[in-house]
């Protein structure tokens, strides 16, 4: 597996958690110590470990061996390293401090979407401001 194709499943892994501002950073024509930086955020401490948890037994279920990690205990800023990839979980204040996106400025950010298909039926639904129908209750009905 390619270390590309890896960052990305690593970025959906983070998505299947709700991750958001999910970033590639393409570091491979850089001298970086990586060729992939993943960046993610959290809106809490909760939240940046069910991320990072995501992250790791997804890798582990496609058989990739965590070399490092670092910020199980503060939860502010999770770093996963895989070698090639670095996958860095933030929660959000500490990402717009330490600004790794500018950081390394001259790397190719490739921006991740979750792109969760949506069900016919959901298209075909009535529109979210509709009133749904509901039976009147008469006393009647009651007795």
């Amino acid at each position: 597996m390619t270390s590309r194709t890896f960052a990305k499943k690593t970025a959906v892994f983070a998505l299947s958690k709700k991750a958001s501002d999910v970033v590639l950073m393409d570091l491979r024509k850089l001298n970086a110590p990586a060729d992939f930086f993943v960046l993610c955020s959290a809106d809490s401490d909760t939240h940046a470990k069910a991320i990072a948890q995501a992250v790791r037994d997804g890798a582990e279920e496609i058989g990739v061996v965590l070399l490092r990690s670092e910020g199980f205990r503060a939860l502010s800023w999770v770093l996963l390293d895989y070698f090639d990839v670095v996958v860095h979980v933030f929660k959000k204040d500490v990402r717009h401090y330490y600004n790794l996106e500018r950081l390394w400025g001259d790397a190719n950010v490739i921006p991740v979407e979750d792109k969760l298909p949506v069900s016919k039926k959901a298209k075909s639904s009535r529109s979210a401001t509709a009133r749904p129908k509901t039976r009147r209750r008469t006393k009647k009905a009651l007795l």
